[in-house]
């Protein structure tokens, strides 16, 4: 199929990883041609609707225009992709079009699988059953919170890769805040329902999120996995590591979906076996196509699934890329980093930063900022430095906090 247009790099997703990379190669090269191939007409910021889910952030302050965000010097091609001829170096998209590269660069994020769920897609965002993952129904969550005098909620988290993956617990922190500050929390009965055999995978930052399961009295019953709810009927279904089912009511839940890469890449030929963009963990090279990269959510190097992470590997596929194509000297790795701000009470962070193997990778002195201890500086980091970096900073290619200095 004839190219309709060819370009320097393709960019494919218009989210945090992909907004980044460009911002971060015109930067560095203001002469690419550079289209970012993306449908939607959004942009969101989606670490602040945890604090949408707890009244403290307006869900408008997390969402802009598209367009707004585009670098001022990429093409922005508003179509989805249809399909992947990396033989071909060309990309087609779902108007029959096929758009040429040299270098390509895929940032799709991740889907929210509510389907893996039985019964999940019809009863969302009513009878009580919330997400925090959704711009849509983040709001409900607080509106739930406020509510609730007296009964059960429950939070749930699936078995992991997730985005976020302290996204489902932070919910039940920051409720259980608010309801032990309105005096009703001795009437709730407060659940985890994890997938997971512990409840965070960094080691380090169990004892102090230990301390406020135990200040709110939370249960957690670890490898459960949602698998059903009835919205009408206020049930719970959760299957055991041994396959055994079992029913639980609620009088809310927020429930975190199961996650995997958007159909449109796990159907294509950049994944591996279990559906995730194949790269290379230090470069975000693909291993098979020299000239495609991959960072953000839907690729498959072990790191934890967050904007802070497209951070740190949005300038690492910037000099890679480059260096690729003869223009920079030297290559750089990334070490995995992301980050997880645990937001334990409404004031306080317990601020988890680590890189591949759960290496801890802090950005502060402990005498400044102790991440492994439930700080205010945290919070103000969360609150009100972070949303003006992601949009001020990292998305115009300012690559500040992160750290690109592995070169070979």
């Amino acid at each position: 199929m004839k190219e309709s247009k060819h370009y320097d790099v393709v960019v494919v997703g218009g989210g945090s990883g992909g907004i980044a990379v460009a911002a971060s190669l015109l930067k560095r090269d203001a002469g690419l041609s550079l289209a970012i191939v993306d449908p939607a007409d959004k942009h969101f910021y989606q670490p602040g609707w945890t604090m949408v889910g707890s009244g403290i952030f307006d869900p408008e302050s997390t969402c802009r225009a598209l367009s707004s965000v585009i670098p001022k010097n990429a093409t922005w091609i508003k179509k989805a992709v249809a399909g992947f001829d990396p033989l071909n170096n060309c990309v087609e998209l779902d108007d029959g079009s096929v758009v040429g590269y040299d270098r390509m660069v895929v940032s799709p994020g991740l889907k929210l699988n509510w389907g893996a769920v039985e019964g999940l897609k019809d009863t969302l965002g009513m009878n009580g059953v919330t997400s925090n993952y959704t711009y849509e129904t983040a709001p409900y969550t607080w509106e739930l919170v406020k509510n609730l005098k007296k009964g059960k909620a429950l939070f749930t988290q699936p078995p992991m890769p997730i985005k976020c993956a302290g996204a489902p617990q932070k919910a039940m922190y920051l409720s259980a805040d608010y309801w032990s500050r309105q005096g009703v929390i001795n009437n709730i009965d407060i659940q985890f329902n994890t997938a997971t055999p512990g409840l965070f995978g960094v080691a380090e930052y169990v004892p102090a999120l230990m301390e406020y399961v135990k200040k709110y009295d939370a249960t957690l019953n670890f490898q459960n996995n949602l698998v059903k709810i009835d919205g009408e009927k206020k049930i719970a279904t959760f299957e055991t590591s041994d396959g055994a089912t079992t029913d639980t009511d609620f009088d809310m839940i927020h429930v975190c979906p199961p996650q995997c890469a958007p159909d449109f890449i796990r159907q294509s030929p950049l994944v591996d076996a279990a559906g995730w963009i194949d790269v290379d963990q230090a470069t975000l090279q693909h291993k098979k196509f020299a000239n495609i990269w991959a960072l953000g959510d839907g690729m498959n190097a072990p790191n934890a699934k967050t904007a802070a992470a497209a951070r740190a590997q949005a300038p690492v596929v910037a000099i890679n890329l480059l260096h690729h194509a003869g223009k920079l000297p030297n290559k750089c790795h990334y070490d995995g980093y992301g980050s997880c701000p645990l937001t334990v009470e409404r004031g306080k962070i317990v601020l988890a930063e680590f890189g591949y193997g759960g290496a801890l990778k802090p950005s502060f002195p402990k005498f400044i900022l102790n991440g492994q201890e439930p700080t205010r500086l945290a919070w103000i980091l969360k609150a009100n430095i972070l949303p003006w970096i992601y949009w001020e900073a990292m998305l115009k290619g300012r690559e500040w906090m992160t750290n690109p200095i592995h070169q070979v």
